[in-house]
């Protein structure tokens, strides 16, 4: 079949169980802290004296930008979304390493766990806040949640791949 190329290549496979994994522990664990701790009863839980766990609602994209509040914004949010992991999959069916197939794999799986919570509550749940305190400044860093972190640690893996392997194949 002449498409199938641009649908799937030697390495898929391997990212798209990475994409899974991905978004079924980010689901897991929002739905462990939705509702098996309760998280938004319970306000901020300290961790560690950086850490906390906070139930933030994030209706807009990275970084809070974009807030959208309507069912058009978000469903727009959404289309967008599908467009990329449409374009990520493709990149993925011509990776040519393990390592960008994996990258794919966490971008894809992070972006497939926020378009979740994106449909089932109306926006992404947050959670993780790190942050500095002293007695003269304190610094907060944005709350994000286990598929922002997948997709952060996809995008390295990308950058890695591409900086120091000679049969890095470049995004569509």
């Amino acid at each position: 079949m002449p498409g199938e190329a641009y649908l799937y290549g030697p390495l898929t496979r391997n990212g798209l169980i990475v994409a899974a994994l991905a978004a079924l522990a980010d689901q897991a664990v929002k739905l462990w802290l939705l509702f098996g701790i309760d998280l938004g009863a319970r306000g901020t839980v300290r961790l560690t004296p950086f850490l906390d766990l906070v139930l933030v609602w994030n209706t807009g994209i990275s970084y809070g930008w974009f807030q959208q509040s309507g069912p058009a914004g978000q469903w727009a949010l959404l289309g967008v979304k599908f467009v990329a992991v449409a374009a990520l999959l493709i990149w993925l069916a011509r990776a040519g390493s393990r390592l960008a197939a994996v990258a794919l794999g966490l971008i894809i799986g992070g972006a497939i766990g926020n378009a979740i919570d994106r449909l089932a509550h109306g926006a992404v749940v947050d959670f993780v806040l790190f942050h500095v305190t002293t007695t003269t400044w304190s610094f907060n860093w944005y709350v994000f949640n286990l598929a922002d972190a997948a997709i952060v640690a996809g995008v390295a893996g990308l950058l890695y791949d591409s900086i120091f392997t000679h049969d890095a194949v470049k995004a569509p």
